[in-house]
């Protein structure tokens, strides 16, 4: 069976983006073999890797794809159950438009201001644009960084009331230790005690689109 393909994107940077490849592809190794394509040209998701000691490796193969991206997926889709393509920050490429493609969800995380939730705009029209040819694409709104037993503001809520693309009911709070497990090249699963809390919030966004 083809695995389950997901695009982690925002055309902004500075949302998150790569804390959430990365982690929820390490939740998702926990439910079958997962991979993460780097599609991003900063590389960020291989020099997360690259940080682990040989000890203790990431649960999960990073690889750079250097051809044409839908034809990288597709081959490396009868291998996995999970292929989660970590994008490039901007649209103006086509990478993220060709992930959209042959992803079956896109995950969008923004920060929880209206004003990031806004600067989206361009990526929801890439989407729409997306489904004339991928009619099974689902996307969703993750809520990233968002302040420790803090609520969205009543802003926020309204801003994603109204945008086109539904938020998920989980998110992501601002914790140390995605920073402190990214430093490390490991996942919040990887660091005992102290990553409960972060795990078990990835846990809900991947029960949520599995």
């Amino acid at each position: 069976m083809p695995a389950r393909i997901f695009s982690i994107a925002n055309q902004k940077g500075g949302t998150g983006k790569t804390t959430l490849s990365m982690n929820f592809a390490a939740g998702l190794a926990k439910r079958g073999r997962a991979l993460v394509i780097d599609a991003d040209p900063q590389g960020s998701a291989g020099q997360w890797c690259s940080l682990a000691p040989e000890d203790r490796l990431f649960p999960v193969s990073v690889i750079r794809v250097g051809g044409n991206l839908a034809t990288e997926v597709k081959r490396f889709a009868q291998d996995y159950d999970f292929v989660v393509i970590d994008c490039p920050p901007t649209l103006e490429t086509g990478v993220m438009q060709m992930a959209m493609k042959v992803s079956d969800v896109i995950l969008i995380p923004v920060l929880p201001s209206p004003v990031d939730l806004w600067a989206s705009i361009r990526l929801v029209e890439a989407i729409e644009q997306a489904k004339m040819q991928n009619r099974a694409l689902k996307p969703y709104i993750v809520v990233n960084q968002l302040e420790p037993r803090s609520a969205l503001s009543n802003a926020m809520k309204q801003a994603l009331e109204e945008f086109d693309i539904p938020a998920l009911k989980g998110g992501i709070r601002r914790r140390a230790i995605y920073r402190n497990a990214a430093v490390d090249g490991a996942s919040v699963y990887c660091v005992g005690k102290t990553g409960a809390a972060a795990a078990q919030e990835v846990d809900e966004i991947i029960e949520e689109v599995l």
